[in-house]
Order: C-alpha cells, then sequence, then structure tokens
C-alpha cells in the first residue's frame, strides 16, 4: 500500500536511496520544507552548513572529486540560487558531478517578480549538463533519480532541480523509488569499434615521434592503469593537462610532465616535433594549443573522448574515437606492438636537463637561511612531508601553477584545481570538501593572499566541523598572477594588484585554527613538520618575494613551443634538431 508523504520528504528519501550521506548548503525560506525533513535524517544524512552558498558548491566539488561520489548542494532560491553559479559553472567546466537542488517561490508566484524569486532554469542551462523545473511533488521521485543517473555517467557534470515551494509542500503516494538507468534519447557510453582501434594502433605502431596526451576524461573514467600499460608497451612518451595531472606518477619513467602555458619544456616542445599525437579525454584549450595555427603541424592526431562535442571543436582530429578513455584503451591495448622510441625519448631529457639546471634548481635549491622563500620550494618540501598520497587541492594564480608544478604525485586523483575556469577562491572550501570525501588522505590546500579572501569566511566551517586540512597562504601582498603579466607585458605598471592583507594568523585564530607565520627559508622546515604533526586543521602564512614568477612560460597568442625561460631568455629549439 502507498505511503502519503510530502515532496520535501520524496526528496531526503531520494538522496538516501541514491547513497548520499553528505550535503552542503545553506537554508532560507524558500527551501525551508527540506531542512525541516532533513531535521528528521540526521542519522542517516550529514548536512554541512557552509558560510556562503559558493562555498557550498566549491565544497561539493571537492568532496565529488576526493570521493568518486555525487556531490549534492542545497541551497534557497533568489541569492542562494545565484551564489551557486560561479561553481556550476567551474562544475560544468571541469566535469564535476553535482546534483544542486534549489528552492523556488511557490508555482503560482513564478514570473510575478515574488520576493527572491530569479530564473534559475533560465540563468543554469547553459552552464549545467541538465536543469528541470520541478511544480508538482509527484514529479520530485523521477526527477531526483534522472538528475543522479545524468550527473554522473558519460561526461559528468553538474544538474539543478528548481523545485517550487508547493511541491516540497504538497503530497505524493510513495511506492518505492526507483533509480535510473536508462533514458532513452541519452547514450552516455557510445559503442566503440575493433576497426576504429585498429587504425589507431597503426597510426601508433608506424609512429616514429608519438605523444600521448592525458586529460582529465583519463581520471574521470579510472583509466590510469590502462594507461600506464598501453604507453609501457609500445614506448610512449606522456604528458598531461593540468587536470590531467596525478593520473601517471611523477617518477613515472614514461611520464614527461605538464602541458600547457605553464608546462614543462619537453612536452610543449615537443609537441611541434611529434609525427603522432594521442589526446585522451581533453579539450585543446587554448592554455595547452598555444596559437591554433601553429600546433603539431608535423602532427596526425588521434582524438580520444566520450563527448563528441569536443572532436574539431578547436583542433582537426586525424581520426576520432567516441568513447570512454577506459573502455578505449583496454581494448586499444592488444593491437599495439611493443616498440622502442630511443632517440625520442632522449629529447625529452635534453629539455628536462635544461629545466632543471635553468628554472628548477633556483627554484629548489636556494641556501640563504635569511632570505624568503619561493613558491615552489614550499611546495615540494609540503608534499614530501605530507605523508601517503596527499592530496593538492589548490586556488588559482601563482599558487595554483607553482604548487601544481613542484608538487610530487604518487596516487591517482591527488589534484583538485579549477582548471578549466580559473575560479579564485576555489581552494578553500574544496579542500574542505575535499577532506570530507577522503578523510584518510592528508589535504593540503595552496592559496593565495587573495584567492584566500574570496571565500575566508569558511574559517567558520572548517572551525564547526574540525575539518583537518592543511592551509598553507603563499602570501605576496599582490595578486601574483596578474603581476607577472603586468611586469612582462604591462612595462610593470601594477594597477590593482598590489594588496594591503589582514593577519592570517590572527584571523585564523580567531577561528580556532592553529597558525604561524613562516618570513624566511630557516623557518620553513619546522613549521611544515608542525602543521604535519598537528592533529587538526593548520594554516602557515609563508611570505613569499613579490617578485618571483612561474616559468616557463608560452604567452598568450604564441606557439606552443615559444618557451620563456625567463623574462630575458627564449628556449632554442634547435638544440633539440637532429
Amino acid at each position: 500500500m502507498s505511503e502519503i508523504i510530502t515532496g520535501a520528504e520524496a526528496i531526503v528519501r531520494g538522496l538516501i536511496c541514491e547513497g548520499v550521506d553528505r550535503v552542503f548548503g545553506y537554508p532560507g525560506g524558500a527551501i525551508i520544507p527540506v531542512y525541516d525533513t532533513l531535521y528528521d535524517y540526521a542519522d542517516k544524512i550529514t548536512h554541512v552548513l557552509t558560510r556562503h552558498e559558493q562555498g557550498a558548491i566549491h565544497a561539493a566539488q571537492g568532496y565529488a572529486r576526493a570521493s568518486l561520489r555525487t556531490g549534492v548542494v542545497i541551497v534557497t532560491s533568489g541569492p542562494g540560487a545565484a551564489n551557486v553559479i560561479t561553481g556550476l559553472s567551474d562544475a560544468n567546466v571541469d566535469c564535476t558531478p553535482l546534483v544542486v537542488i534549489i528552492g523556488q517561490v511557490n508555482s503560482w508566484l513564478l514570473g510575478s517578480d515574488s520576493f527572491q524569486e530569479t530564473d534559475v532554469v533560465g540563468i543554469t542551462q547553459p552552464i549545467s549538463k541538465w536543469t528541470i523545473q520541478i511544480r508538482n511533488s509527484a514529479d520530485i521521485p523521477a526527477a531526483l533519480a534522472k538528475a543522479f543517473y545524468i550527473a554522473n555517467t558519460g561526461r559528468p557534470g553538474p544538474v539543478v532541480l528548481d523545485i517550487a515551494k508547493d511541491a516540497q509542500t504538497g503530497t505524493l503516494e510513495w511506492d518505492r523509488y526507483r533509480r535510473c538507468n536508462f533514458i532513452r534519447s541519452y547514450i552516455p557510453y557510445p559503442e566503440v569499434h575493433d576497426t576504429d582501434l585498429q587504425v589507431v594502433a597503426s597510426l601508433i605502431n608506424s609512429a616514429d615521434r608519438p605523444l600521448v596526451l592525458a586529460g582529465h576524461g583519463v581520471m574521470i573514467s579510472g583509466a590510469e592503469k590502462e594507461l600506464s600499460a598501453l604507453v609501457e608497451k609500445a614506448d610512449l612518451p606522456v604528458a598531461s593537462t593540468l587536470l590531467g595531472l596525478s593520473t601517471m606518477p611523477s617518477d613515472h619513467p614514461m611520464y614527461k610532465g605538464m602541458l600547457g602555458m605553464h608546462g614543462n619544456i619537453g612536452p610543449n616542445v615537443n609537441t611541434n616535433r611529434a609525427d603522432l599525437i594521442v589526446a585522451v579525454g581533453m579539450r585543446f584549450d587554448d592554455r595547452v594549443t598555444g596559437e591554433l595555427d601553429k600546433y603539431a603541424p608535423n602532427a596526425k592526431i588521434v582524438h580520444i573522448d566520450i563527448d563528441a562535442a569536443e572532436f574539431d571543436k578547436n583542433v582537426k582530429s586525424y581520426v576520432k574515437i567516441h568513447g570512454d578513455a577506459r573502455e578505449v584503451l583496454h581494448r586499444l591495448y592488444p593491437f599495439v606492438r611493443e616498440a622502442k622510441h630511443t632517440d625520442w625519448q632522449k629529447s625529452f631529457d635534453t629539455c628536462a636537463k635544461i629545466e632543471t639546471e635553468k628554472i628548477i634548481q633556483p627554484e629548489l635549491c636556494n641556501d640563504d637561511p635569511d632570505g624568503m622563500c619561493k613558491m615552489g620550494e614550499v611546495a615540494r618540501k609540503v608534499s614530501l612531508a605530507a605523508g601517503i598520497d596527499p592530496i593538492l587541492v589548490t586556488d588559482v594564480g601563482l599558487n595554483q601553477m607553482l604548487s601544481a608544478r613542484y608538487f610530487r604525485y604518487t596516487a591517482p586523483r591527488s589534484i583538485i584545481t579549477s582548471g578549466g575556469l580559473g575560479t579564485m577562491g576555489f581552494g578553500l572550501p574544496a579542500g574542505i570538501g575535499a577532506k570530507m570525501g577522503a578523510p584518510h588522505r592528508t589535504v593540503c590546500v595552496f592559496t593565495g593572499d587573495g584567492g584566500i579572501q574570496m571565500t575566508v569566511q569558511e574559517l567558520g566551517t572548517i572551525m564547526q566541523y574540525g575539518v583537518a586540512v592543511k592551509i598553507i597562504v603563499l602570501n605576496n601582498n599582490y595578486l601574483g598572477n596578474v603581476r607577472q603579466w603586468q611586469a612582462l607585458f604591462y612595462n610593470n605598471r601594477f594597477s590593482q594588484t598590489p594588496m594591503v592583507n589582514p593577519d592570517f594568523v590572527e584571523l585564523a585564530d580567531a577561528y580556532g585554527i592553529k597558525a604561524e607565520n613562516v618570513e624566511k627559508r630557516s623557518q620553513l622546515d619546522g613549521a611544515i613538520t608542525r602543521m604535519m604533526e598537528y592533529d587538526g586543521p593548520y594554516m602557515l602564512n609563508v611570505t613569499v618575494d613579490e617578485c618571483d614568477m612561474v616559468f616557463p612560460m608560452t604567452p598568450n597568442g604564441c606557439a606552443v613551443d615559444y618557451v620563456m625561460l625567463s623574462k630575458d631568455e627564449i628556449f632554442d629549439v634547435n638544440t633539440l634538431n637532429d
């Protein structure tokens, strides 16, 4: 016999049936019925009260990417809905599975500009995988089930349920919750044909200078082992996008570094020397390709992706494989022959040697005890002290690029960063979610003095829930990444980049978080040790040189093999010529 329940209870029961045990959010008038119901299910669902809706959705992103589960966000209408827009856009670009439940005004008030009414559907459709407005209680269970299925299948992404208040308070017959596993018009996992894989294998087997580009899709599909097996068999060098970092261990012999504007020399320069590029789960965005007209002129490009919309969007492909990365790499393996590309591999070693001498050693090997720390130096030391399989969570800017470059990755899913949107303020709340999603792993949040102040109120969330994140503020009293561009390309005209900052240690102390200042190099090692040994949240406010920059750099509008080693030196590609 069916049970009569409210729409709000159907939402909460549906979440439980989907295996949800933690949600992030902030209550308000249009979502009160759901929050009232959550009160009765506190033993089954933990609600994390952030200090801002943007903090809630970034925390859910961190949680989803660390835990391999769908993040859930619950907020109210109007300003509550508007405050998750940045996170929605970020999750959409970076393929993060979220279900965002938004309260809406009563259905009879829609379109009347009533108090806290916002056109959620109109705003969120362009930046979400699916959006629906629910005005009838009976429609809630099916819509919720469909939302979870869409969010975490195929190319993952955020979905939005805009639920009118009267749909929450109205009633429906509850029989049982039916999880969704099929939508007729939606094919999340396309069929891959052996004939297409044999074409790709033939290209790999005949290539002299092959290069594999590993994107976020490798990590999303869980294809790390399949990637390693393939490239080891065929002796294929691998480079990763920023979001693809940690798909291979940093010390793997086939791994050659990061692509892009601040990537490693070898992958960028050899992109334009390769005769075959196999791109797996990546978008060919402008930060990776540089000037498109000069990108990979000698290479046949194989593009493997779950989303056909990415094919030929930026870079024309010679062969397209529409499919899940894990399945494609697994089935490709038997068709690929064992090979050796000795001279080609040595060219990466030559680039790495030059980069080490000119960039890495000056960044890491400093012996002035009274000097200010370098950002990369801090990242490397924190990484080595963080124990087994730490997770790097970054904000955006120099802190992001330098920590990503100098952190050492030993396990998959070891970096959580805002790659496609570049959202300042992402780091702190995403770190909170990551630690809740992977409580057994050490979570190190690297942020700048600018980015942390965009969501600094989430220190209150850390205080309330005792989230044991390790926060490293790389403090140069500037918006450092913009400052670098101003120094290099705008004649040192530092327009609105200097910052007057609060005392971050006192601020952390106000939230009950242990913290200390690191003002010179001699203080760094001891501070890192104390931070890692402390069983709880900890902040290091590290003073770094305002003139510190991140190199290598391929400026906007330049070919990918135009690599700046410093403000005054360009890498000479002729050193690699046969």
